[in-house]
């Protein structure tokens, strides 16, 4: 690795680039909504180790005992743990012999300085999003499953399966299919998740789907019907409620609101790309607040022992984006963003799945 050619403008510019490019992607406005940034905190591993830790707090009554007398030893809360190593993820793009003759062309007949910055740093984005845009795909297939899985298909290196160890008595089905029958009740089946929580002393505030189950969901009898008479429209014909007309009748009736995750991430492999919904398709989780873990996050080796001629900018604490120069086998100037960083969902007694795709007695 060597220093590149435009190292006097890599100083002067692109700390600032970088910078600004975290400041967009994290901008709630920006065009890809990251739920992960909104959903987890950030927290620095020292071990290099990934945790989740769930303790089912319950509180039970005091015993009235006689005056003198000794008092009952009450059982414990339990606490589960899931661990990990935290994985490594990497980026890289480059400029070819080509583009970098025609940048250095633009430089020796000065051109101006957006025109050089927008070819220079136009790969800063990409690799950075990079790293932001997996840690969504691994986030939302977490949140909707308890498994977040990278797999051989969809990934140049190595295969992970991080298993956050969602409850059994936390997930449930449907009693009627909400996709193939305007007969489901899918009204009925989210109480049971009400009434669990309710029992486990949790409160259901917002519950996340993705577009088909909301589709589904308000396309059957029972909700059109209940929507109906809630508004003093009933008798007429039963129309299809919107997200905001929906989320009144349930905030009031229920306590909770609808969020409608649709999402999809971009893979590529091979030089093939291919979007994919990580989300689990059909899948409702009931969540008591939005707070549901950590991002969590190690040092990299190449922070605590830079590569001479390597310039280097550090983002949102753990991404180390790099650029440099190579002539393997061709001159090529690099950009690249690694990471180590991983998503991590915990009090997860405190989240109930519901499967529309799934019929359960």
């Amino acid at each position: 690795m060597e220093q590149s050619h435009f190292i006097e403008w890599i100083k002067k510019y692109f700390p600032g680039i970088t910078i600004k490019v975290v400041e967009k992607l994290n901008d709630s406005n920006s065009p890809l909504p990251y739920w992960h940034r909104r959903m987890l905190r950030t927290d620095f591993s020292v071990t290099g180790k990934w945790e989740s830790i769930s303790a089912s707090f319950s509180l039970v009554a005091a015993d009235v005992v006689a005056m003198d007398s000794s008092l009952p030893l009450k059982k414990r809360d339990s606490i589960s743990k899931a661990t990990g190593d935290i994985p490594k993820m990497g980026i890289e793009l480059k400029l070819n012999e080509r583009q970098l003759t025609e940048l250095n062309l633009l430089v020796a007949q000065n051109g101006t300085q957006e025109q050089i910055l927008a070819k220079l740093f136009a790969d800063t984005p990409k690799v950075i999003g990079g790293i932001y845009e997996r840690n969504e795909a691994m986030f939302l297939e977490g949140l909707s499953t308890g498994v977040a899985l990278v797999e051989d298909a969809e990934n140049v290196g190595t295969a992970v399966r991080l298993d956050y160890g969602y409850k059994t008595a936390n997930k449930f089905g449907v009693a009627v299919l909400w996709a193939t029958s305007a007969t489901a009740k899918p009204l009925d089946d989210i109480q049971k998740i009400l009434d669990k929580a309710s029992l486990d002393g949790n409160t259901i505030t917002t519950l996340k789907m993705d577009r088909k189950a909301y589709n589904d969901m308000v396309k059957t009898t029972q909700v059109k019907e209940s929507f109906a008479f809630y508004t003093g429209l009933n008798g007429g014909v039963l129309m299809v409620p919107s997200v905001t007309q929906l989320n009144n009748f349930l905030n009031d009736r229920y306590g909770f609101n609808i969020e409608i995750i649709d999402r999809s991430v971009r893979f590529e492999k091979n030089g093939v790309q291919t979007a994919v919904k990580p989300w689990q398709d059909g899948m409702v989780v009931a969540l008591t607040n939005d707070q549901v873990g950590s991002l969590a996050w190690a040092r990299l080796a190449e922070q605590d022992m830079p590569v001479a001629g390597v310039s280097y900018s550090t983002v949102d604490q753990f991404i180390l984006v790099s650029k440099y120069r190579t002539n393997r086998p061709s001159l090529t100037e690099w950009t690249s963003a690694q990471a180590r960083v991983v998503p991590v969902i915990s009090n997860v007694d405190q989240i109930y799945t519901l499967d529309s795709k799934t019929v359960q007695a």
